[in-house]
C-alpha cells in the first residue's frame, strides 16, 4: 500500500484533523515503514509544506490556525507554558521571547524549525502546578497563571544564577495577593527576590508581613 501512497494529498488530508503529524502513526496507518515516511515528508518539507519539529513530529503548517501550541503537551506530556510566553499573554511583559517558553517535569530541551521554536526548562514535580487549560481548534495546551510564570521566572532564573529582571514587569497586571500566598511554596530565596519588587508596586502592608515571616524562618 505505502508505494502508492500520494503524499501531498495525505498531508492535505491530515491537515483537517491536526496539526501534528507523527512518523511512527503514519507507518501504521499506511503501512509503510517508518524511514520510508521521514524520507516522504522530507520532501514535503522541501515544498515548505510541513516542518520538521523533533525525530518523529512534523508540524503540519497546511493545518488552518495551528500554532506551535498544538505541540506544546505534544514533545513533552507534563508541560504548561511559562515564564516570559506566559507573561507576554497575560500583559505583565512586553518583550516577546524569541521560542515558545516552557516549564516541564521531564527533559529539558529546544526545539527549532522555520516557524516553531519551542524551549522547555525543567521543573520539580512539587512546583508543577498553578496551570490552566486552554483549547485549540485541534486540542488543547497548558498555560501558567501570571503570578506562577512569574514565580516560576525568578526561580529558575536564580537557579542558573542570574538576577530575574523583575523591573521589567508590569506587577500591576497580576493578582499580587495570590503571588504572595503561592510564593512560599517555592524556596525562600524565591520570596526574598519577590518583596522588593512587590514594594516599588504599592504592596507594603503585605510585603512587610511577608518579609517578617522570611525572616522569622531564617
Amino acid at each position: 500500500m505505502g508505494e502508492n501512497v500520494d503524499w501531498a494529498s495525505v498531508v492535505h488530508e491530515e491537515a483537517q484533523r491536526s496539526p501534528i503529524l507523527r512518523t511512527d502513526e503514519l507507518s501504521r496507518k499506511y503501512e509503510i515503514v517508518p524511514a520510508a515516511v521521514t524520507q516522504a515528508l522530507s520532501r514535503q518539507e522541501r515544498r515548505g509544506i510541513v516542518e520538521h519539529v523533533s525525530r518523529k513530529t512534523y508540524f503540519n503548517r497546511l493545518a488552518l490556525n495551528a500554532s506551535p501550541r498544538d505541540l506544546v503537551n505534544v514533545l513533552r506530556s507534563e508541560a504548561y507554558i511559562s515564564l516570559e510566553s506566559a507573561l507576554l499573554d497575560s500583559g505583565v511583559s512586553t518583550q516577546s521571547p524569541y521560542a515558545l517558553t516552557c516549564v516541564t517535569t521531564q527533559r529539558a530541551g529546544n526545539f527549532e524549525g522555520k516557524t516553531v521554536r519551542i524551549s522547555y526548562r525543567t521543573i520539580s514535580p512539587r512546583l508543577y502546578w498553578g496551570y490552566v487549560k486552554k483549547s485549540t481548534r485541534y486540542g488543547s495546551y497548558l498555560i501558567a497563571e501570571p503570578e506562577k510564570a512569574i514565580l516560576d521566572l525568578i526561580y529558575l532564573s536564580l537557579q542558573q544564577g542570574v538576577a530575574p529582571a523583575l523591573d521589567e514587569l508590569d506587577f500591576d497586571r497580576a493578582d499580587k495577593r495570590k503571588l504572595l500566598d503561592y510564593a512560599p511554596k517555592f524556596p525562600s530565596t524565591v520570596m526574598k527576590e519577590l518583596l522588593p519588587a512587590l514594594a516599588m508596586h504599592g504592596v507594603q502592608d503585605e510585603a512587610m508581613s511577608s518579609r517578617s515571616i522570611v525572616q522569622e524562618e531564617k
